[in-house]
């Protein structure tokens, strides 16, 4: 009523992200991936987000035959609930699927900008590198998918991804609010996140690294390793550990090996071995030793291996 903008932030695209079978309990699966096909409405397809694998969404479940429900909401499928509660807005949706036509993107900003759409919906696509003056409302769809994850830098890219969206609010003359949905709103990062902003935020999660000996008070070197057979991918990690614990002065904590959070990708199984030290040029000994050590090995040429020295993420 005020002539203002809304934006909306849901970072998962596809209608919904799991296709599941009210008979037998099963969900579709990706047979290359161990992830779960995603439901891509407009074009009719069952999608992994992981290596690309595409397939018509089956008609009946292909272990019973029970019917198949999407459950979940992805981009496309709070577009379609946007276009029934104001069939009267115009609604612009940005994310990889939205955007596959040439000049798509540019035609879609222009109506944002032009003020012919007022809802925008989309996922990080959407918040990176615009200015949007007349958003006055932001709403964050689903904000729980960051409280959870494996990797001790998510609370972190949580808190980033929520100052960067809310940050388009009222970033002009007029003031402007931010809706979060959530599950869990006592969740304390959540709490302490919105009722002391990123600076308590990062104090927080600072205390508790410097606890839990994380970066920055340790430093960190991940051995990423991937095979096509699972047992060949262990027999070469539990060698590569064990040439760790050769060239290892002691100072260094030898963690795995361990599956990667997602154990199996395009086909291949990928495993690994973090090692963590409180003393940088211990480290970096030791990984110079290792990394000879595993080149000159004969074990090295039966997987596919790498050594990233402060990992972004961990898996």
């Amino acid at each position: 009523d005020a002539s203002g903008q809304v934006l909306l932030y849901l970072n998962r695209r596809g209608f919904a992200p799991t296709l599941f079978c009210a008979g037998c309990g099963s969900c579709i699966e990706c047979k290359r991936c161990d992830a779960r096909l995603v439901v891509h409405q407009q074009r009719n397809l069952a999608v992994c987000h992981h290596c690309g694998f595409e397939a018509r969404v089956p008609e009946s479940c292909p272990a019973c035959g029970g019917e198949l429900q999407p459950l979940g909401q992805g981009t496309e499928r709070v577009e379609l609930a946007l276009q029934q509660h104001f069939p009267a807005e115009t609604i612009v949706r940005l994310d990889r699927d939205a955007t596959r036509r040439k000049g798509s993107m540019e035609e879609s900003l222009d109506a944002i900008r032009s003020g012919k759409a007022r809802l925008m919906l989309g996922t990080q696509m959407l918040t990176k590198g615009h200015d949007f003056p007349n958003v006055t409302l932001v709403c964050i769809l689903d904000a729980d998918q960051g409280l959870f994850g494996t990797d001790f830098r998510s609370g972190e890219r949580l808190a980033q991804n929520f100052i960067q969206v809310a940050g388009r609010a009222g970033s002009a003359d007029r003031s402007g609010e931010v809706w979060i949905q959530s599950l869990y709103p006592e969740h304390p990062q959540l709490k302490t996140l919105i009722s002391t902003g990123y600076p308590g935020f990062a104090k927080e999660g600072i205390a508790e690294r410097k606890v839990t000996a994380w970066p920055p008070f340790s430093h960190l070197a991940l051995l990423r390793a991937e095979c096509n057979n699972k047992a060949t991918l262990y027999e070469f990690l539990d060698h590569a550990k064990r040439l760790a614990e050769h060239v290892n002065p002691g100072q260094i904590r030898i963690l795995g090996p361990a599956s990667a959070p997602m154990e199996r990708r395009s086909g291949r199984w990928r495993a690994q071995i973090l090692l963590q030290s409180e003393h940088r040029p211990t480290l970096q000994a030791a990984l110079t030793a290792w990394r000879q050590a595993l080149a000159g090995s004969p074990a090295s040429r039966k997987a596919r291996w790498s050594i990233d020295v402060d990992p972004i993420e961990l898996f």
